[in-house]
């Protein structure tokens, strides 16, 4: 099915406001077998709106709207969407009892602007908004063609996409089932991946589809069927066994995993604790390990030290090996894995010097180039060096992403 999706308001165009709604939307639609045809983005006006109706590709079977349905005067979708579909506004009971508790909820009266949301085209079908004042509206036009009217609000939007649409479209509209299955690798560009599973996919069943989907850092290899789901389960299972069989320890999780919850369930299963000593990082690497409720139980904390006086004065680093090899070396990120695991008093310590950029490069150690060290409970220390090119914040989200990936292999090993 074809789908096509308009966002409403002047702050998109003008770029007060990021449309993150459509990538959600078409994210989750195609997860459910719809495929996205256009985006628009177009001003709160009557005439705006109407033209990006009249826009629409003739093989679209499904249009979702989002914004223009506040209390204020500028938000004018639904008397527009009323204006096109020929109908009329009526007082629906039901919203209004609903924003009443709502509004109660708050401890406030409810004002006329408010009262006026519970005015809705007589001939749409309300979409019930537990988490706000503007309700959804479904419409059905001559063409065979659903709209979805929703607020701007993201999770308003969201809400309502979860608790209406998406189950709607995929018993109602679809009626086949959508497998997906996403496998998440780190540390393999996308050409080698590609290249390692080019046999694999060649040979493919036909029911099923192969995706790469790479960010910083990070491949996903997503596999989605269509069809009926006790065929595919079994071909999805056994098409996965395969991947994992060539791509081995590469691959880190499934679906919405991650890779410091990952590297946390590890830590926890043996009963161990880590810290980590960043200088190009700046504390990324933390962040990402703390942003995982529960990480208190293992992540102990971290030594940010940018400036070589504190690689020497708080991780014991020599004087003599950062003058000789550089900060920027095996001999110091050692040192600072070693001194932050001494320091905290750890079982484990990642330590990443490195340069993000954009400058501070030199010919022998250019931007991108990036030290990890490891210091673990047995006695040993490993480092590694990485070059990941250019770009300050792909080569900071890169380089903590790798010392997770390398931290992981050692907790399996």
């Amino acid at each position: 099915m074809q789908a096509e999706i308009i966002t409403i308001g002047d702050e998109i165009l003008i770029g007060q406001t990021i449309d993150t709604n459509s990538a959600w939307m078409g994210q989750h639609l195609n997860e459910v077998g719809v495929d996205v045809h256009a985006i628009q983005s177009v001003r709160d006006t009557k005439e705006s709106i109407l033209a990006s109706i009249s826009k629409l590709d003739s093989q679209t079977k499904l249009v979702l709207i989002t914004g223009g349905l506040g209390p204020t005067k500028d938000d004018i979708t639904k008397t527009t969407l009323a204006e096109y579909f020929q109908t009329e506004l009526e007082f629906r009971q039901d919203v209004f009892d609903h924003l009443k508790r709502l509004f109660q909820s708050m401890g406030r009266d409810i004002s006329n602007l408010n009262r006026d949301q519970a005015w809705l085209p007589k001939d749409c079908e309300a979409l019930r908004n537990d988490v706000g004042t503007a309700w959804g509206m479904k419409f059905k036009d001559e063409k065979g063609r659903y709209f979805i009217s929703m607020p701007g609000v993201p999770y308003e939007m969201k809400f309502l996409m979860r608790e209406h649409i998406l189950s709607w479209i995929k018993k109602d509209l679809l009626g086949i089932d959508i497998l997906h299955r996403t496998l998440l690798t780190q540390g393999v560009p996308e050409s080698v991946l590609a290249d390692r599973i080019k046999q694999w996919e060649e040979a493919l069943p036909s029911q099923i589809k192969l995706a790469y989907l790479p960010s910083p850092g990070l491949v996903k290899l997503r596999l989605t069927a269509k069809g009926n789901r006790s065929v595919l389960q079994p071909m999805m299972d056994s098409e996965e066994a395969k991947l994992r069989a060539l791509l081995g320890q590469t691959i880190f999780g499934t679906d919405a995993e991650s890779l410091q919850a990952l590297v946390g369930e590890l830590l926890l299963q043996k009963g161990w604790t880590l810290s980590t000593a960043e200088s190009c990082t700046g504390g990324y690497l933390a962040h990402l390990l703390t942003s995982i409720a529960g990480s208190s139980r293992y992540f102990i904390g971290s030594i940010v030290s940018y400036d070589n006086r504190l690689k020497k004065e708080l991780l014991g680093v020599s004087e003599e090996s950062i003058r000789t090899f550089g900060a920027v070396s095996e001999e110091v990120v050692r040192q600072m894995a070693e001194g932050g695991r001494e320091k905290l008093q750890t079982d484990w310590c990642i330590a990443i010097s490195g340069i993000a950029g954009p400058d501070g490069g030199t010919e022998e150690k250019p931007v991108g180039t990036v030290w990890i060290g490891i210091a673990g409970p047995h006695g040993r220390t490993e480092a590694r060096v990485f070059q990941f090119g250019q770009g300050r914040d792909r080569n900071i989200r890169r380089s903590a992403l790798m010392a997770l990936d390398q931290l992981r292999r050692q907790l399996i090993d």
